[in-house]
């Protein structure tokens, strides 16, 4: 027999606009089933031998405040006075906040965290402190939901496409495939398409071609991502289909790069090829060896210990910053220089890395806990 959850979510009230072509009551059920919590249609006579989390339908709330929530007894959001979010421990309580839910009413029991204040919580799956979106669930208000949900869904510390280049164009095709009812697993299967294809590009030397389908490549790439997290559709498949993707696909890209240089009459010899792939393909596996290494350790990602991490990470040799050095290579006609820069930027990271795990592992002799950055305040 399954255990019983620790806390019950309840969805208060009704609400007719659709998030992300969910209802509000859709979209919490799976919020709380992601988060392993039981979920009940409306109020019982009891709490059913566990807190209940009353959900406020009026409102949309970032999936991270119901986690934050759910584990915190007493924990009352309140936004405008109205509580949104409330963990209760008994039937008095329930009762009282579902009066002031479902009349809009003013209501702060003790404790309670007016969001206007600017509350913080750590958001530990994108590793980073926020005060996570709160809105209310009207038309007026649809599109901003959506705009906050979505960033808000953005991993603290990612390279600088990601980042800075693609997330406005990213976020028009999560809405496209949200409004057409596309699951996360058919972008991830568009990109891995486009991914292929880009290989083959290369292979041959059709750098440009296979440039443009590996940009429609990355940015699915971060669609199918996004329109996880927004949508409530994270799957164990999903994320070894996705990581997966990202996790093969790079040393085929730089080994059939080298190939297609052939087309261009500029192919390496034979000693300048195995030595440029010894230090993209060798490289590009000890880096992951030390990120996996550093992760085991602390508990956390060499990208978020300190805030030169972070910044570091935004140009790293992963391949969204190689595929700009890739590109300017291209600019000047010379793709055989391109991979030769990648081959010393990807040395230079893993270097830079490796000093980084040592400084933390002598850190850890020392006695001091090794925190995120991200995480304090």
């Amino acid at each position: 027999m399954a255990d019983q959850p620790s806390v019950t979510v309840e969805i208060v009230g009704s609400n007719p606009t659709r998030l992300w072509g969910l209802d509000i009551a859709e979209r919490t059920r799976r919020i709380a089933r992601a988060a392993n919590l039981g979920f009940a249609a409306g109020a019982g006579k009891g709490l059913g031998g566990c807190p209940r989390l009353l959900v406020n339908a009026a409102f949309a709330a970032d999936p991270a405040w119901l986690r934050h929530a759910a584990g915190v007894a007493g924990f009352c959001l309140t936004l405008d006075g109205v509580p949104a979010l409330a963990r209760v421990e008994n039937r008095a309580d329930a009762d009282r906040l579902r009066q002031a839910m479902l009349a809009g009413e003013p209501y702060a029991p003790p404790g309670a965290l007016a969001y206007e204040a600017g509350p913080t919580i750590l958001n530990r799956q994108l590793r980073k402190r926020e005060t996570p979106f709160l809105m209310a669930l009207t038309p007026a208000n649809l599109r901003r939901i959506e705009r906050a949900s979505y960033f808000g869904a953005y991993k603290g510390v990612t390279d600088i496409l990601t980042k800075y280049l693609w997330p406005e164009w990213a976020l028009v095709l999560t809405r496209i495939a949200a409004r057409l009812g596309m699951t996360p697993n058919m972008v991830t299967t568009i990109g891995a398409v486009l991914c292929v294809a880009a290989t083959i590009a290369f292979a041959f030397g059709s750098y440009w071609t296979g440039m443009a389908l590996g940009l429609g490549f990355m940015v699915l790439d971060t669609v199918d991502g996004k329109l996880a997290r927004c949508t409530i559709t994270s799957s164990w498949w999903g994320n070894v289909f996705d990581h997966g993707m990202d996790l093969v696909h790079p040393p085929f890209w730089w080994w059939f790069w080298a190939v297609g240089l052939a087309h261009w009459g500029l192919a390496y010899d034979d000693r300048t090829f195995w030595l440029v792939q010894a230090a993209i393909q060798g490289g590009y596996v000890v880096q992951r060896l030390i990120e996996g290494a550093f992760i085991r350790i602390y508990g956390f990602h060499i990208h978020v210990w300190q805030r030169f991490d972070s910044q570091f990470r935004l140009v790293t040799a992963r391949r969204n910053p190689n595929m700009v050095i890739l590109f300017v290579s291209l600019l000047a006609a010379r793709p055989d220089w391109g991979l030769i820069v990648v081959a010393w930027w990807t040395v230079i990271s893993c270097a830079i890395h490796a000093v980084r795990l040592v400084q933390a592992l002598v850190l850890k002799s020392r006695g001091p806990l090794l925190t995120s950055w991200l995480a304090d305040g």
